[in-house]
Parts: C-alpha cells; structure tokens; sequence
C-alpha cells in the first residue's frame, strides 16, 4: 500500500510530492535534499554549481495548487505558463524572426527585450538578473519587476540568443520576446489570483459576521447558552481558515521571506497583526474563554486586499499607457510582388518583411514598418508617435513611420526599417528604460517605510506590554490596531503610479520620458539652452544661392560639394542631397560643429564654417560679397590652398518656436541660444525670438563649457538639442531634450526625446513633471500625516482592529485615487503663466 500524497516529502526545489524519495538529491545549503525528478535534480544542480544558493534562502515557497486552477496542479501550470507551449528557443536565432524585437547596436551589440514567465517574488527577480549578467557575453541584463520585463544586451560574436533563453530556462523559468498580447496575459493571471484571493476573504467575512452578530446582539448579557456560543466560535475558525491559508498567502510569505533574510518590509507589520489576531482567537475558542475576532480579522483582510487590488488595477492602467507603441503595431502586411499591381498583394506576418519590400496599405490601416512613400500623395495620421492628431500630408519620397494611419486611399511603400529597427520600436526601448529606473524620490520613501514599519514595530510591541499591565484582555487587539492602522504602503505607492502615469501622459503629448529621474530635476530648472539648426528652425536647409570663389564652375563646386556631405548626418548636409555625387569620397573625416574633410580625386577638400575651411585654404577671403539677408546660413568649400565656393543656405523657422520662447519665459525661465552657427545669423534669430543670450560660432566644447558655467552659478540647466554634436552637451545638462529626428547619439545621452519633433512638447514637459512632483508631494505628505496621528490613537487604544483596517485602506485608496487624477498645473499656475500673455496682448 502507498503512502498518502502528504505523506510524501515535498521537493526541494519545486515543492511537489517526491514520490521516490532518496533518487534524485542534491547537496545545497549544507544538507542533502529530497527533489521530485531529474529535471529539478539538474536545475538544482545548475544553480549550486554557479554559486547561487541564495535563492532558495529569499524565494517565495513553492505552492502545488491555486485556488483559481486548483483541478490542475501546480507543476502543469509551470510547464505550460500560459496554456500555449513555447517554441524552441532555436527559433529565436532566425534573422528574419529577430528583426522584431532584436535592436542592432553595431556589430558587438544586440538588444531585447524579454518577458521572464514563473517569476514570483523578488528571489527570483535577483536569481535571474545574477545568472544572466554571469552569462559569457551577456553585456547588460536589467529586469523589472512591476513587468516581469527584462532588457537584456549581449555580443552576438560570443552568445546567441537562443543560449540566453535557455539558459533561464536551465534554472526553471521561461524566457521569450516581449509580445504585448503574452504581456496581457500574464496581466490578466496576476488580476484573477488577486480577486480570488479577495473572493474567498470577501465571501469568508461576511460568513463569519453572521455567527459574530448574535454575540453582538447579546453583549454579554447571557441569553445565548454557552454551547451555543462555543458553536458560534467554531464556525468562525471553521470560516476563517480559508481566509487565512490562502487570502492571507502574500502576506505571510513575504514576511517569512523578510525573517529568512533578517529583514523588514510593508507586509511585515501586516502578517504580525493578522497572525497574532489569529493566534489569540483560536486560543480563546480552544479553551472557550475569552473574545474571539474572527470577524474583524476576515473583514480586516478583505480591506487590504480590496485597497492592493484597486492598487493593482491603478499600476497597470498606467503602465499599459508606456506599451501603447507596441500594442498598436499591426501584426501582418500585405506585401507586393509586382509593385505596380495591386493584385499581387500577399498577406505576410511582419516579422517576415525585410528592406526594399514593396507594401500595399489599405485605407484605415497602420503602417505596418517604416518606409519611403512610393505613390504620388498621402494623409496619415501619425499621433501614436508624434502626440500632434491633426492629418500629415505626404509627398512621393516622403518618409512613412511604422504605427501611423493612413486616412484615405490605398498607398503603395517601399520599406526601410522593420521591427525592432523601426522609431517606434527605438522610441519604446527608450522608454522601457525609464520605466526600470528607480528615481532618488522613490529611493527616499522607501527608505521612509522600511523606517516606520521599524518604528511600528517596536510601537506595537511597547503598547502590547503596556496594555497587559492595564488591561491584559485589550492589549492583543492594541497590538493588532498599531500594526494595521499604520500604512507604510501609502509611502511606498506616493510616487511610482505618479511618475508611470506622467510618462505615459508625456508619450501621448509627443515627448517620450527616458529617464524618470529628469521629472524631479525639470521642476528645479532655472536655464533652458537651446540649439538652433534642427531644433528652433526645421532643419531642412534649401539652398537659396551658390557663389563660386574661384575658377571652378558652379555645377562642379555643387558636385564636390554633395560628394563630401554623404559622410554627414548633419540637417545641412541635406540641403546637397538633390545634387548628384559625382566622384568617389575617400577617407572621409566628420569634425562635429566645423565641417566634413575628405579626399576626392587626391585633392583634400573641407566644407563647413568659413574658420574651419580657412585652415585647409591658408589664407582669408579674398573678396567679400554683398551682405546676405542675416537668416541665410553661410557654407564654404575649399581646397588645399585656395577658396571653391561659398553656399548661401536658408532654414525656416520650425512650427511652435516663437510659442516656446514665450511660454519658457513666462515660467521665470532664461533662455539662451547657443548654437555653431554664424553669430550674425544667431544674433537675428535671437532677437526675432526675444532671447536675451545668445551665442554663435560654438564648438561642442565652447557648447559644454557654457553650460559648465551656468551649473557653477547655481543654474539648474536645460538643453534642448538634435545634432550629433549636441551629444556632449545634452549628457552634461541637468534636463536634456533631444529632437526625434536627429542623430542616435543625442537621443541616447537625453531625458527626453520628441519623436514627432514637436516644441509643444517641450512645454507639456515641464507642465506635466511640475504637476506630476506636486502629486507626489501630496501623497507624501498625506501618507505622513496619516501615520503620525494614526500611530499613537491606535497605541492608546482608541482605533480598534476593524477600524484600523478601514483607515489603513483609506490611506491607500486616497493615495491611489489622487495619483490617478489628471496631471495638469493647478488653476493658479495656468493664471500666473497666462498674465504675461494678456499683459502682452
């Protein structure tokens, strides 16, 4: 006959039946243990020969049943997370596949991001992120838990992606690359265990209440016989056994988890309460003497599960605001054959699609890739990434971004960029990255509510030794209230679903937020720098006029001209790219804010500034021209020894700059122009703008020492910039802002990123971060306030458990309810902001 299923010993590793004990065992945290097969034998194994024993210190203990999936054990649902079985991880090897969600940074340097299933508590967050970064390879592995999200960077000569996958795999989890619809899956499992979680407390509170309430009634004044009262008691153990074995799982294992470590968290104080309140009612209904609180300990936990679940909802609303860019992007294409007939359309997925592919897009459909317009004319709505809803014309050769609408006829793309290469797609890691930080606000309240749930502590334990010289009877349930009507959770809350809700809020209004720490900086601003060529004016340089300066024919200087600027991603360098390159550029050299050197046909030829190509000619101007209207921006072009041309180029102003300015400076705002410009052209574009500063003929260094000054006055600094000489500056500023637009490496050493290149943007900024930090001083504030009246009412006996309860989820639906509310300045900020405007008008 076979011993009982709890009989049996639990594995060490997974905690299901080990039905051989003694065949699979592993030596691990200095004593032999019991697993249930080979697989976690060698799992087991995998983890103690890489030195991460650890973890089975911090886990959360392994359950063999849910109640929401309670016919299926638990070791079925691990090895189908989300009831789909995962592919091999060799598929995720396949270019084509990768060209999804794998971004290219150079030759060394792949990125992902993957979503991590089974991950259940915070061992198993610090496991993964250990045994990843050891992996040969592995350049950057950051994982966050809000997400179960992981943004993982490795060496493609060294690792394979596959070998990443499974080597998570190896230690029992599953690892595969963000999909937004698995995303919303593994959302919807973590909603439904919480609500039947706060089902089975709800349905056991209001049970037990019905046995509690003829006590009530009787208020000690005998007419229920003591049988009948000791039934009354154990129907409300009976009842409260479910609440407290299963509702009450996050609680305790979080805090047996906080005793393993030595530590303390929020759900410290929490389990204490409800463990004690527990402990004493069963006593009491043992030796039937005493009161028993089964229904205050029922009705206590279904308060602070109802408080998380809302709390729950509220993170992930906010969070679905940051995956608007990937939810929204198609998942198939219709692909041409033949680009010029439409019936040779292919329905292809996306992942299929590559470079030069011929698209056809039907009316009311998204762009499934980014891409050249190959038809004559088109209107697209390209809100998901610029936040501007108003219809965009297009013209044949005009760009397509992946994600936007086109509004009216069907249109024929050619594509350039797919997937994980595409702007949504760079825009999206940008802001996952942002996601993952931990600003030092947040830093500094959960220092807070570590402190006070000490501090509750040792409160609770005084007021328990206290009352049990006054009035033994109450001092368990002083205790209990001391531990319940604090709220540390409040602190905790204060600041993450704020600064999520104001980087989703900021991505819609057209800004994408990369680093969540510039909300705390860009309240403090005092300066705002700004770049001029791509960034107040448009960037797209026409040239308005070619003077040649020396023998050679305007036709051939143009020529040399569009030969050099193919080396440069500067916006002047647009300006020749209508002009054909007729001969072969080599060695070309870029000299950020100067110019472009090269070598055409032996001949060294520099074009830029007229003090950078001084140097290459060896002697100055021969002539002067006729002074250009002061807006024109001057390109020279010279040789070794002698002067080509001069180019007379024009920019326009870019929509929104006056507004800016006006706008920046209402603030109290001073606003500086700096730029690599002529100074003459500087000097007007400053005073048509009303900018007191400004500064032309700056070099990135000249650029970074200006700002290095203002940071030595005391300024607090802000930079709004596009160019890859702007890189520097924006890293050295204290609030960086980079058009989308412009070069990568701006965009990289940014706290902000405009992807649709809208000023509007700017302003949404510092309107959404001052709103967002005013936010979260309120919860703060009210968190604190809350705790520093609640703590002593409840030590003087003057808050019960029940009412405990109630205030304690107060705190947090209070806490929740305001950090959903719309982040917008206060009434008296738009006034103070409106008077120079009216003043002015």
């Amino acid at each position: 006959m076979s011993l009982a299923a709890g009989a049996l010993p639990a594995c060490f590793h997974c905690g299901l039946p080990v039905v051989e004990p003694g065949r699979h065992r592993v030596a691990l945290l200095g004593a032999n243990r019991e697993l249930c097969c080979a697989g976690c034998e060698a799992v087991a194994r995998t983890i103690s020969a890489a030195g991460l024993e650890r973890y089975y210190e911090t886990r959360e203990p392994p359950i063999a049943a849910d109640v929401a999936g309670a016919s299926e054990p638990r070791g079925a649902e691990l090895r189908a997370p989300l009831g789909d079985a995962l592919p091999p991880a060799e598929v995720y090897d396949d270019p084509a596949a990768q060209r999804q969600f794998v971004a290219r940074r150079g030759e060394r340097e792949h990125e992902a991001s993957l979503i991590l299933d089974r991950i259940r508590c915070a061992a198993c967050l610090w496991l993964n992120e250990a045994w990843l970064r050891r992996l040969p390879g592995v350049l950057r592995a950051d994982i966050n838990y809000a997400t179960h999200r992981a943004q993982v960077a490795w060496d493609p000569a060294r690792l394979n992606l596959s070998q990443i996958i499974d080597a998570v795999r190896a230690i029992g989890y599953d690892a595969y690359p963000f999909d937004p619809r698995r995303q919303h899956a593994l959302e919807l499992r973590q909603r439904r265990r919480a609500l039947w979680r706060l089902f089975v407390a709800g349905f056991g509170a209001t049970q037990v209440m019905m046995y509690a309430f003829p006590a009530y009634l009787d208020a000690g004044g005998g007419s229920l016989a003591p049988e009948t009262e000791q039934l009354m008691r154990w129907a409300g153990l009976v009842l409260t056994l479910p609440v407290m074995l299963f509702s009450c799982s996050p609680f305790f294992t979080a805090a047996w988890q906080d005793l393993r470590r030595r530590a303390i968290s929020l759900d410290t104080p929490i389990a204490i309460g409800i463990a004690a309140g527990f402990a004493a009612s069963l006593w009491a209904t043992l030796t039937a003497s005493g009161e028993v609180y089964f229904d205050s300990i029922t009705m206590l936990v279904f308060l602070l599960l109802g408080a998380r679940y809302v709390e729950l909802g509220a993170r992930q609303r906010a969070a679905r605001g940051l995956d608007r860019l990937a939810r929204w992007m198609p998942s198939f294409a219709l692909r041409l054959r033949d680009p010029h007939d439409a019936a040779s359309a292919e329905r292809v997925e996306v992942h299929e699609l590559a470079p030069g592919d011929a698209l056809l897009v039907s009316p009311g459909e998204r762009v499934p890739a980014d891409g050249e317009l190959v038809s004559l004319a088109a209107i697209c709505d390209e809100a998901l990434l610029t936040g501007e809803s108003r219809p965009v014309r297009k013209a044949a050769g005009a760009g397509l971004v992946g994600g936007a609408v086109n509004l009216e006829q069907p249109i024929v793309m050619r594509v350039t960029r797919v997937g994980a290469e595409t702007r949504a797609a760079a825009i999206a890691r940008l802001v996952e990255r942002a996601a993952a930080a931990k600003p030092k606000m947040v830093a500094a309240a959960d220092r807070i509510a570590r402190h006070l749930t000490l501090i509750v502590l040792l409160v609770a334990a005084g007021a328990f030794i206290w009352w049990l010289d006054e009035a033994p009877w109450r001092a368990p349930w002083v205790a209990v209230a001391v531990l319940v009507a604090t709220c540390p959770c409040a602190l905790a809350l204060a600041a993450p679903i704020v600064l999520t809700r104001a980087s989703a809020q900021l991505l819609a209004q057209g800004a994408a937020l990369t680093r969540a720490s510039a909300l705390e900086r860009i309240e403090r601003a005092s300066d705002v720098v700004l770049d001029k060529t791509g960034t107040l004016t448009e960037g797209r340089f026409a040239l308005a006029r070619t003077v040649p300066l020396s023998a050679l024919a305007e036709n051939a200087c143009l020529a040399l001209a569009a030969t050099l600027e193919t080396a440069s991603r500067h916006p002047i360098a647009r300006a020749f790219r209508a002009v054909a390159a007729r001969e072969r550029l080599e060695s070309p050299v870029n000299f950020p804010g100067h110019g472009v050197e090269g070598t055409i046909t032996g001949r060294r030829i520099r074009i830029g500034s007229e003090r950078f190509c001084r140097e290459l000619a060896g002697a100055p101007l021969a002539q002067r021209l006729a002074r250009p209207s002061p807006l024109y921006t001057p390109v020279f072009l010279a040789e070794e020894g002698r002067w080509l041309a001069k180019f007379l180029l024009e920019d326009p102003l870019r929509a929104g700059a006056v507004e800016l300015v006006a706008a920046l400076r209402a603030r109290g705002l001073r606003v500086h122009l700096l730029s690599g410009d002529e100074p003459r052209v500087v000097q007007a574009l400053a005073r048509r703008l009303d900018i007191e500063c400004a500064t032309g003929a700056a070099t990135p260094q000249d650029k970074f020492a200006y700002l290095e000054r203002l940071q030595t006055e005391g300024r607090v600094t802000a930079m709004i910039g596009d160019g890859l000489n702007d890189a520097p500056v924006l890293a050295r500023a204290d609030v960086s802002f980079a058009m989308g637009g412009g070069a990568d490496a701006a965009q990289s050493q940014s706290d902000f990123v405009l992807p649709g290149d809208r000023l509007q943007a700017v302003t949404a900024s510092f309107s959404v971060g001052r709103a967002a930090m005013r936010v979260v001083r309120q919860n703060f504030a009210w968190a604190l306030a809350y705790n520093v009246l609640a703590l002593p009412l409840a030590a003087m006996g003057w808050i019960g458990p029940w009412e405990a309860a109630i205030g304690m989820s107060a705190s947090s639906f209070i806490v929740v309810l305001n950090a959903m509310r719309p982040l917008s300045e206060s009434r008296r900020a738009r006034a103070r902001l409106a008077a120079p405007a009216l003043a002015g008008a």
